[in-house]
């Protein structure tokens, strides 16, 4: 029950920041692709891959503070289901191109961004 408390909490921390984050984005950037999801996928994606590595490589971490960082606050984060929907959207409006452009966006960045976490966490 403690786990799901942290998982609750984090995610809450979560949501709040992606919400802060992609309005940022969003206030700064023009147009109808999905900036905002894209940076936040690519940002949730880079953090878990230094937070997992740095945590399977480098130390040993507590699981509640795993649990809480990764399911919690990296969970409440990362917008794939907003992804999707946006996808389906732009496709739905016959803007083709667009949708495929955020798959493909949204995949190759996030796993360079996965990856660089990885590099980045062997750092520590």
């Amino acid at each position: 029950m403690l786990n799901a408390t942290y998982i609750f909490l984090g995610g809450g921390i979560g949501a709040v920041a992606r919400y802060w984050l992609q309005g940022f984005v969003y206030r700064h950037v023009s147009g109808i692709f999905p900036y905002g999801t894209l940076v936040v996928n690519f940002l949730g994606c880079f953090v878990i891959g230094v937070l997992m590595t740095g945590m399977e490589e480098r130390f040993v971490m507590n699981p509640t503070l795993r649990i809480f960082l990764t399911i919690g606050i990296l969970g409440g984060f990362t917008t794939f289901s907003s992804f999707s929907y946006e996808t389906i959207a732009l496709l739905r409006e016959g803007e083709f191109l667009l949708g495929l452009a955020n798959v493909g966006a949204s995949v190759a960045v996030c796993l360079a961004a996965t990856y660089l976490g990885t590099l980045l966490g062997k750092l520590f």
